[in-house]
């Protein structure tokens, strides 16, 4: 209960501060389901937490995004659908991640689902072929494009679904000039397939 309260507070401040800066999302992971916790205390337990901050969220206008980080929480699309649409309101949907997904399923999968509810969008590439022979970490040392992603075809679903916010790169490399260009050419390229 401590931790979870301490979580409710911070997230609070977070919606305060995105407000003071005029940002429309937060991203939150709402749990971690582990030896000791449930998968279904996950759910519970997370579900109350974000239902009693939801009014505030609607308040401020500021839309709490849920992420799936290999959490071992929300493992296909369709449960991720049913999590968000349980808080019945607008100003709760998920944060999209092209390149964890992939340990799932097929990110274009996922945004047919997942439709509007999708708040914004990681740019992230993943290699399967590497996280198989390195260990599942490994497969994100690997460039956009150069991965599994299907970038073509996860373009077309945003676009299918009629996905028009932000798409924000999540990739190392960009803490040089030549490495930030090459982010961003990779970046172009991916958003004009």
């Amino acid at each position: 209960p401590k931790i979870r309260e301490e979580g409710l507070a911070a997230l609070k401040i977070t919606l305060e501060d995105a407000k003071a800066y005029g940002v429309d999302t937060v991203l939150l992971v709402p749990g971690r389901v582990s030896e000791t916790l449930s998968y279904d205390d996950c759910w519970n337990r997370t579900t109350e937490e974000i239902k009693k901050i939801v009014p505030f969220a609607e308040k401020l206008n500021v839309k709490i995004a849920i992420e799936n980080v290999w959490n071992n929480f929300l493992l296909s699309p369709m449960e991720a659908a049913r999590y968000v649409d349980q808080f019945n309101s607008p100003m709760v949907g998920f944060y999209f991640d092209c390149g964890n997904i992939l340990a799932y399923g097929w990110p274009e999968q996922w945004i047919k689902i997942l439709g509007k509810r999708i708040a914004k969008i990681h740019i992230k590439e993943y290699s399967r072929k590497i996280a198989d022979s390195q260990g599942k970490s490994a497969g994100f040392k690997v460039k956009l494009q150069e991965g599994d992603v299907n970038w073509p075809v996860v373009m077309k679903a945003l676009d299918d679904i009629g996905y028009k916010s932000w798409a924000t790169v999540e990739m190392p490399g960009g803490d040089t000039p030549e490495g930030l260009k090459d982010l961003c050419d990779r970046l172009k390229n991916i958003l004009a397939s």
